[in-house]
C-alpha cells in the first residue's frame, strides 16, 4: 500500500450530506439511482449510486452520507455525476454507504 502525507489527505474534500431526492436510473449499464444530496452552504450536488442491491429509495431519502466533492464532474448514462458517494462493498459486493454514526451539519469536513 502507498503512502500518503497528510498533505495530500486534506486536498480531498469528504462532506457529509442528506439525501433529499432518489430516482430511478434504468439508463444506467449496472442498476443505480440518481441521488440528489444537499451540503449545506456548500449547495446540492448530483450522484450516480449504485446502492440498489441494499437500498429502497425510501430507506435513502433523509440519510446523511460521505462524499467526494472535489472530483470533475463525470457523465454516466447522460446524467451528470457531480460528486462521489461513498461506500464499501458487502460479501456480496453490494455497496453498503458510509454515514456518520450520528447526525452531522451537512457540508461537515471528514478529518
Amino acid at each position: 500500500m502507498e503512502t500518503i502525507a497528510w498533505s495530500e489527505f486534506e486536498k480531498v474534500e469528504l462532506r457529509a450530506g442528506t439525501i433529499t431526492v432518489v430516482e430511478p436510473f434504468p439508463e444506467a449499464r449496472k442498476p443505480a439511482y440518481k441521488l440528489t444530496v444537499d451540503f449545506g452552504d456548500l449547495g446540492t450536488r448530483r450522484s450516480s449510486a449504485q446502492v440498489t442491491a441494499l437500498y429502497s429509495p425510501t430507506e435513502l431519502v433523509g440519510r446523511q452520507v460521505v462524499a467526494v466533492l472535489n472530483f470533475p464532474p463525470k457523465r454516466i448514462a447522460g446524467f451528470v455525476s457531480e460528486c462521489l458517494v461513498t461506500g464499501f462493498p458487502d460479501a456480496n459486493g453490494d455497496v453498503a454507504l458510509i454515514s456518520p454514526t450520528h447526525p452531522v451539519p451537512n457540508g461537515a469536513k471528514l478529518f
